[in-house]
């Protein structure tokens, strides 16, 4: 089982002193200010007041689990933005802020008189990151740009999938978690210009079509050349081969690529097929693609007569690229998650501990530790206004 890492309140990760100001929604955002408040820095998490951040709406079993991941490290402030004391609390946080991260419809915030003019007039080295569905320039910056559409929109979907079969939209916020880790990216370089003096703060323009367009690689410049789109390919590569998944012979999964000469070859002498390395068919990689149901075929059926610990065990031995295919129900006691820490068990006030993926990737000089759970909705509000000076606001006298 994972690992129990406890919380280490006062400790301090790389980006220690920088303070993240959050009023972005769901997931993007979250993803961004998530990773910047792994690695340390104070990501204050402005909230609706008895509502909160709607990723707390995505539960399990009635619990907030995406919540509980995702804003770990965070604190909660709640406070309503169009109220007169909520304006000034959030106005003199982003006085004391590097960063300022939200993900509202493209002008937004500019009828609510918190425009980057406004903001960079108060914090001229402020960091503003604004993530929207289809960026904030061009004919569509005001059309509704969640995940599923954009997934859909960038060439993802149509290329995901096998080839009898519709497009296929990954069972994920894909297009979200990339453009969150682009942002976290783009962040650290503004940061970076700033420190430098190269640059005051600026306004990064996100949008979440053009992170997850990048990740299709060289699709346009091949229908340059070919004329044509890649046809969805199921679990092989239009590219190499051989690459897929295989049933064994318990019913569960193997994935094997021999994306290099010398990796094929060593497959055909690993199913006992040594004389496939000089068949035309199988002779090169160009020759193995345009073959590849064949070749599918006659290592489907070797490995088929294998569980898959038998399979493993005799690809592993021979230096073949293969691994299982996992659950992450079977990743929770598997020796390498365990080994690498790469799940870990933080505590919780409400379930007593949570597996969780771990603190990405791991620091050798300035280790980022763990220092407080997802937070409650205004958790934080009243520590943050004793730090800025600000008074408690009257409550209003209750009528009888």
């Amino acid at each position: 089982m994972p690992r129990t890492i406890p919380f280490t309140p006062d400790g301090r990760g790389p980006l220690d002193g920088v303070r993240v100001i959050d009023l972005s929604r769901l997931v993007a955002g979250n993803m961004t200010t998530h990773v910047l408040a792994d690695y340390g820095a104070d990501v204050i998490k402005i909230e609706r007041p008895g509502k909160g951040d709607d990723l707390r709406s995505w539960r399990v079993e009635g619990v907030e689990v995406f919540w509980k991941v995702y804003a770990r490290n965070k604190r909660s402030v709640a406070l309503d933005i169009h109220d007169p004391d909520g304006r000034e609390m959030l106005l003199r946080l982003v006085d004391t802020a590097q960063v300022l991260v939200e993900n509202f419809v493209p002008g937004t915030l500019e009828r609510w008189g918190l425009g980057p003019e406004e903001l960079l007039a108060r914090n001229p080295k402020l960091v503003i990151l604004r993530v929207s569905g289809w960026g904030q320039t061009g004919p569509w910056r005001l059309r509704p740009g969640f995940g599923t559409l954009v997934e859909a929109m960038s060439g993802w979907a149509f290329m995901n999938g096998h080839a009898d079969k519709p497009p296929t939209l990954p069972p994920l916020a894909m297009a979200d978690m990339v453009a969150g880790l682009y942002g976290t990216a783009a962040i650290l370089a503004a940061l970076r210009a700033v420190e430098l003096g190269d640059a005051p703060g600026q306004v990064l323009d996100l949008s979440l079509f053009e992170p997850i367009h990048s990740l299709i690689g060289a699709e346009a410049a091949q229908i340059r050349l070919t004329g044509a789109p890649t046809p969805r390919a199921g679990n092989q590569s239009s590219h190499t081969a051989p690459r897929n998944v295989y049933e064994c012979a318990d019913g569960a999964y193997v994935a094997l690529s021999g994306s290099m000469q010398s990796m094929a070859e060593r497959i055909f002498d690993t199913i006992g097929r040594p004389e496939l390395k000089t068949d035309p068919r199988f002779v090169d990689n160009a020759a193995r693609v345009a073959h590849r149901d064949e070749l599918d075929a006659i290592i489907a059926a070797f490995i088929a007569g294998r569980s898959q610990a038998e399979n493993l065990a005799l690809f592993e031995a021979a230096g073949v690229t293969v691994g299982p295919v996992c659950s992450v129900m079977d990743l929770l006691d598997h020796p390498f998650v365990e080994g690498r820490e790469a799940i870990v068990e933080i505590p919780d006030r409400e379930l007593g501990s949570v597996p969780m993926h771990n603190i990405i990737p791991r620091f050798s000089a300035t280790p980022a530790p763990f220092r407080r759970p997802a937070p409650d909705i205004g958790e934080h509000t009243e520590e943050l206004r004793r730090e800025l000076g600000m008074a408690t606001p009257k409550q209003p006298a209750e009528v009888s």
